[in-house]
């Protein structure tokens, strides 16, 4: 059945007119009857329509396809304001504005407050719109987790507790609300064991409890969700996408920041106290700051309920330009060899560590204390340097409706202490802080503990970014909780996460050698080369020592660099480089003797043989007055 006519009323800066209308109709099909009404200069392309005279919702009339009449609510006798501008004169006169500037200042297309041309070109770099708020049907049956999370998946994670003697009145049988299991996330438990955040696995339990209910019997929805503070793409209001257009339904809410409640990763665990002895080596021959990153793997923490750690075994030293007060990165290139290594000897990166140290003068190995409760723990740079580490690394999982939610990536500083001396902090940031990092809505300041929330007003090549308003909550002088506008600047501890950590009672490293020479130490004259290569495996020119060879490979960075060697062969039918990985990491003789055996190892070992540890000179049986004799013999005395 065909839709009635309507009648819609239209104002331009020329008068008002009227047309008969077919509300089943798209709006650019009205274009021919619009121009009619208007003069014969005005300019088609920039004919924009709005539902109030200034301050309404304004849309370019050619950015409207697909949209009817009846889909945005018009009924019979309703107004719309029409703006357009003029067409350039066409014998060449000027009028005193350029059309550009002529179409600016008519065009209802507006980035923070001033006027954008329809025809200027404007320079965008918009956030990478990834995955992120694509949805995934049914993730639960399409996202691989890791088999830790598939374990921790699986447990109930209640907490045990005795019968109590004063308030149980049934048998050793029988169970009450005194003695029953807890919950993980049971805060009574928590503030009993100082646990200061819930682990995710207890969070994730929480928040599915309240989100899903068997007991109503509704469709099943995942319970995560991670923050999203930029402007969406392809928004179904119709209108043109940002910056010449925004809605409420596109638009990010206003943020509202507040400590994370759960934590990623519970504990840090370093398998040796070797590790951070050889960082730390660095500093004390130069005295300037260096950065590594953690490989290792995750296990499940007992000491939490459902809780992970996450056990370092190696510190990979990138290239880098060390100062005292800081460091630079420089690309690293052979990143993906290291990773490679690092998934053959069955670990993955798991963080990021620097020193932050300086000698108190004291002469007893005393260092300065910096960080503290009164001035800061991360600087507002590290806390953004860490948020863009863990969007890089995000965390898979089948209970978010994208697929992944927040990151396993630790970060750990090595700094002094508040009696002067070394201690380790490990930290994550909130999910909060990488999502504002990603959106370019926070940046570092020169006072590392706050941190400053971009002003639109600020001219940058980012002109599609788009700042919401933010807020936290703080204490008063009077006690009060008084919410507060975080422009231009707030303190950092909104945006951390704190972790512990440790190291094992009784040290059971996966490689139980680290004394080869580490990479990337050319500023203080260390550097690998095959002799250091020949003198691990005790390979000289007249001997080779096949036992020590076996027991000495078992070093991270002697892998690494025998991997960028590329001797060792790849191939499917006799995959020496992974026989190489393994014998490192398990320590078996008899898979030992089988590498000795393989073809690439024999090449590896004659080149080391022909320019690895020579034997040293046989002692001259001359006496100490003919080694003088010998030494000034060719010199002149004239």
């Amino acid at each position: 059945m065909a839709s009635k006519p309507i009648l819609l009323r239209f104002e331009s800066k020329n008068g008002q007119f009227r047309l008969t209308v077919d509300p089943s109709v798209e709006f650019p099909s009205l274009l021919p009857q619009i121009l009619d009404k208007l003069p014969k200069d005005a300019d088609s392309r920039s004919i924009v329509l709005s539902n109030k005279r200034s301050g309404g919702q304004d849309r370019l009339l050619s950015s409207l396809g697909g949209v009817s009449i009846q889909r945005v609510g018009l009924s019979h006798g309703d107004q719309l304001f029409i703006k357009y501008s003029e067409q350039p004169p066409m014998n060449g006169h000027s009028t005193g504005l350029s059309s550009s500037q002529s179409q600016a200042q008519n065009s209802s297309k507006r980035l923070n407050g001033r006027p954008i041309s329809p025809t200027v070109d404007i320079p965008v770099i918009p956030p990478p719109q990834t995955s992120t708020t694509a949805t995934i049907k049914n993730p639960w049956e399409i996202v691989q987790q890791s088999p830790l999370d598939n374990r921790l998946d699986k447990q109930d994670g209640k907490i045990p507790r005795r019968l109590d003697q004063k308030m149980c009145r049934h048998g050793p049988k029988g169970m009450c609300d005194y003695c029953m299991p807890l919950e993980p996330y049971s805060a009574d438990y928590l503030a009993e064991k100082k646990i200061k955040h819930l682990s995710f696995h207890s969070y994730l339990r929480k928040i599915n409890s309240a989100t899903n209910k068997p007991e109503l019997k509704s469709s099943y929805m995942p319970p995560l969700s991670e923050p999203y503070y930029r402007v969406k793409q392809n928004c179904p209001s119709g209108h043109p996408p940002w910056p010449e257009g925004i809605c409420t339904k596109c638009q990010p809410s206003a943020i509202t920041l507040q400590a994370q409640s759960f934590r990623m990763v519970d504990h840090v665990e370093f398998a040796s106290s070797d590790l951070i002895n050889s960082l730390l080596d660095y500093w004390r021959k130069s005295g300037d700051q260096r950065v590594g990153f953690l490989y290792g793997h995750y296990e499940e923490y007992t000491e939490v309920p459902l809780g992970i750690k996450a056990v370092v075994e190696a510190i990979y030293e990138v290239p880098q330009l060390d100062e005292p007060d800081g460091c630079t990165l420089h690309d690293w290139e052979n990143e993906s060899d290291v990773n490679e290594i690092a998934r053959l000897c069955g670990l993955q990166k798991v963080g990021v560590i620097f020193t932050d140290l300086t000698d108190a003068g004291t002469g007893d190995g005393r260092v300065i204390c910096r960080r503290h409760i009164d001035s800061y723990y991360l600087s507002s740079l590290e806390i953004a340097f860490s948020a863009r580490l863990q969007a890089q690394n995000p965390k898979p999982t089948k209970w978010s409706d994208t697929g992944r939610f927040g990151s396993n990536f630790v970060t750990c500083v090595v700094s002094g202490d508040n009696d002067g001396g070394i201690a380790i902090s490990a930290f994550q940031v909130s999910n909060t802080a990488v999502e504002m990092v990603r959106a370019d809505i926070v940046e570092p300041s020169a006072d590392p503990a706050v941190m400053l929330v971009q002003d639109e007003d600020e001219e940058t090549s980012n002109r599609s970014r788009y700042i919401p308003e933010v807020f936290y909550r703080r204490i008063n002088e009077y006690g009060a909780s008084v919410q507060e506008n975080a422009k231009p600047s707030f303190p950092v501890e909104y945006l951390l996460v704190t972790l512990t950590h440790g190291f094992p009672a009784s040290e059971n490293p996966m490689f139980n050698t680290s004394q080869f020479t580490i990479e990337n130490r050319h500023a203080i004259g260390e550097s690998q080369e095959l002799r250091a290569v020949a003198a691990r495996l005790g390979v000289t020119a007249n001997k080779i020592d096949a036992n020590g060879s076996i027991k000495s490979i078992s070093d991270f960075h002697l892998l690494c660099f025998i991997h960028g060697m590329g001797i060792l062969s790849k191939d499917a039918t006799q995959d020496e480089e992974t026989l190489l990985c393994r014998v490192a990491r398990s320590h078996d003789l008899a898979e030992g003797f089988e590498l000795l055996n393989t073809p690439g190892w024999a090449t590896l070992l004659a080149i080391l043989q022909e320019s690895g540890e020579r034997p040293p000179k046989r002692p001259s049986p001359s006496s100490t007055d003919d080694i003088l004799a010998k030494r000034f013999k060719g010199a002149s005395l004239g």
